[in-house]
């Protein structure tokens, strides 16, 4: 997690200047997104709440069905998921991780190593990650990073 505390400490930095909110759904991360937000001082500026989802049950009570009752990992399902966290958090941004952190890959036949990671606010992106790896906790970290990094460039494209 140390390798991405800095782009938490700015992203941080840029919703409190901004006066904006975040909410958290994450899933393989396993709640480090969350962590590295909450670890910069005065996060109640600025993050609103969130959930680790881990179950069919943990999604469907944020998410309902999946978009098109989708299984397995689609940016689409990440990007609906942001939408739902934002929503339930009244937040001005949503970010939300779902992957596969290993050592095996999902039950769809998603590898190990496989995240889909949004950020929806102003703007709205999603990205795939695919680290090739079947670590889970250097996957987990891989996840988390990605997310507050899409979270940054976010923030700067929609910069006044």
């Amino acid at each position: 997690m140390q390798t991405f505390l800095p782009i938490a400490e700015e992203v941080a930095a840029l919703l409190k200047a901004r006066i904006e909110t975040i909410a958290i759904a994450e899933s393989s991360s396993g709640g480090l997104i969350a962590a590295s937000m909450l670890s910069v001082g005065g996060a109640s500026a600025y993050f609103l709440g969130g959930a680790v989802l881990y179950t069919r049950a943990g999604f469907r009570e944020m998410l309902g069905n999946t978009p098109a009752g989708k299984s397995g990992l689609h940016e689409e399902t990440a990007l609906a998921l942001a939408r739902a966290v934002r929503e339930k958090y009244a937040a001005t941004w949503g970010i939300a991780e779902l992957g596969a952190a290993g050592p095996t890959g999902s039950r769809y036949g998603d590898p190990a190593g496989t995240s889909c990671i949004a950020v929806v606010g102003p703007i709205e992106r999603a990205i795939t990650l695919k680290t090739g790896k079947s670590d889970r906790v250097v996957n987990m970290c891989a996840f988390a990073k990605a997310a507050v990094e899409l979270l940054n460039e976010s923030l700067a494209a929609t910069s006044s």
